[in-house]
């Protein structure tokens, strides 16, 4: 099976080409064959008020990307450019890691991929931060 593979847990929303789906009362699995398809999981999502760190401002402006709220050609230097201020600041290892496979997410188009990626850094700028306000 090719395209995006969808597996939503009873009740989950996800929003497809502007389109809000919710799934009913069993899990289920979902096949996404057009290549393009605008495509968020709502659980996924954060809301504007939440936007107030430089890992969830880049996670936003994906988040765009995948609602079909900003065009993909005009936020791929963007978030490049934010991408490339993270790795000033996350610079072990396994941070670094997950900054590069964000960046050739981008470069390839799988905006997904590239929200998966940083979610991944979110506990660990909240430890930055926790520690910067001590």
């Amino acid at each position: 099976m090719s395209g995006l593979v969808l597996k939503l847990g009873p009740k989950e929303r996800v929003l497809i080409n502007g389109a809000v789906i919710e799934n009913g009362d069993r899990r289920s699995r979902l096949a996404i064959m057009t290549p393009d398809a605008k495509i968020l999981r709502l659980r996924d999502a954060i809301h504007p008020e939440d936007v107030k760190t430089p890992v969830r401002r880049a996670l936003f402006a994906v988040q765009l990307v995948l609602s079909g709220d900003k065009d993909v050609e005009s936020a791929h230097m963007p978030l490049l450019r934010q991408i490339e201020e993270l790795s000033q600041v996350f610079t072990d290892p396994d941070s670094r890691q997950i900054l590069g496979e964000a960046s050739q997410s981008i470069i390839e188009k799988q905006h997904y991929r590239t929200l998966k990626a940083l979610r991944a850094l979110l506990p660990r700028e909240e430890r930055l931060l926790a520690v910067r306000s001590s």
